[in-house]
């Protein structure tokens, strides 16, 4: 099968071009055949140009277009269209006739800063009601852009852009897609898959054994690290130590506050971070938004470790197997679960559990069904 995967990458690469890059592999890797429709988000100048055509891009249209006349795919596969390229490509694909899937990996169809945060807490207003209460609230970066976002949003929620040229939307977790059905698009063209992580190997030690409690992630308020670590200084869990791997804007502010038993690595390359959960007792998960994935969590499953996180979103989805005790109901419930990490036997039965997890639900081989079973589905139901 010949496939379109169509994206806009990030001006700091992320989990989604991560995602992107690893389905073309599993994807070739079976015998099809993956060409790249891309664009690259500038900042500066560059981004204010591209932010105006956010709403409709007839460059990108017309760049779409051209490559589908001389390269016919089989079925197209949308990852992100925000902001260089924009909701335009759709059309051109439907046009085309040609199958369409689009992943929906962060909430940006509903909510303009695609989190559903707000002042650090999750925000719903725009799910059910209009886009244009974030200008309001300046929820994307400043109220001119906001004002950009949530027309998009707006104007092809109203056109029927999404729903109408979309022929299947994979959503990453149960939670994921009930928002989506709320924001408008029908229940029954929404297939939930969840992102794969690839298999790191065998552990060097049990994970009992361990005494690294392991963040990786970005240094930033929504991530909760802040809350982490200042759980973590109140509890200083006995014979433990805390490993932060990442970068971001609270780094220097964490470092001054941290306890001894706190290291920061980092920003690391993802081989990296597979051998800090191969050598990990549990991964710790507090991010205070509704995450579109946490394809970190899947990567300690891989490991054959345990997660800590907060009961929200896509966390509760993915942890939910480990036991609600893994899931914490708010930030004053973080000090005693951190201290309870010491428990070894606990640790030993849901680390084993966690690569069950994994095994049935989270390789590559069950991703790769899951996509053919997607295009498949597009193919017939298409235009």
């Amino acid at each position: 099968m010949k496939v379109l995967q169509i994206h806009t990458k990030y001006r700091q690469s992320g989990g989604e071009d991560t995602v992107v890059q690893a389905e073309a592999a599993l994807l070739r890797d079976a015998g099809h055949t993956v060409t790249l429709f891309e664009a690259q988000n500038h900042s500066g100048r560059a981004a204010v140009v591209q932010l105006g055509a956010a709403v409709w891009n007839p460059r990108s249209a017309k760049r779409l277009a051209e490559h589908i006349a001389s390269d016919r795919p089989d079925v197209a596969h949308i990852h992100n269209t925000w902001f260089a390229m924009s909701p335009s490509v759709v059309r051109v694909l439907h046009k085309a006739n040609v199958p369409t899937v689009m992943t929906l990996h962060n909430y940006r169809l509903t909510c303009s800063n695609a989190l559903l945060l707000r002042d650090g807490k999750p925000c719903e207003k725009c799910v059910e009601g209009s886009a244009l209460q974030a200008v309001r609230y300046g929820c994307y970066r400043s109220r001119p852009e906001s004002m950009i976002a949530a027309i998009t949003i707006g104007v092809h929620r109203q056109r029927g852009t999404w729903e109408d040229n979309i022929d299947v939307f994979l959503a990453l977790t149960d939670f994921m897609k009930a928002i989506i059905v709320r924001s408008g698009i029908a229940a029954e063209k929404i297939v939930v898959k969840p992102n794969s992580a690839p298999d790191p190997g065998r552990r060097p030690e049990a994970v009992a054994n361990s005494d690294t409690v392991v963040f990786v992630g970005r240094l930033s308020p929504e991530k909760g690290i802040d809350r982490l670590v200042e759980a973590w200084n109140v509890s200083t869990p006995p014979g433990l130590r805390l490993k932060v791997v990442g970068d971001g804007p609270l780094l220097r502010d964490l470092e001054k506050q941290a306890s001894a038993s706190i290291e920061f690595v980092g920003s690391v390359p993802s081989s990296e971070v597979q051998k800090h959960l191969l050598s990990a007792r549990a991964l710790v998960f507090p991010s205070i938004w509704y995450e579109g994935f946490g394809l970190t969590i899947v990567e300690a499953f891989a490991a054959g470790v345990p997660v800590l996180a907060n009961n929200l979103g896509a966390m509760s989805s993915l942890v939910k197997p480990l036991g609600s005790d893994w899931l914490l109901e708010d930030r004053r419930s973080w000090p005693k679960a951190l201290a309870d990490l010491a428990d070894s036997r606990r640790i030993a039965a849901s680390g084993s559990l966690a690569r069950k997890l994994y095994d049935k639900m989270y390789t590559g081989h069950a991703n790769l069904l899951a996509l053919e079973a997607a295009y498949a589905r597009a193919v017939e139901e298409g235009p």
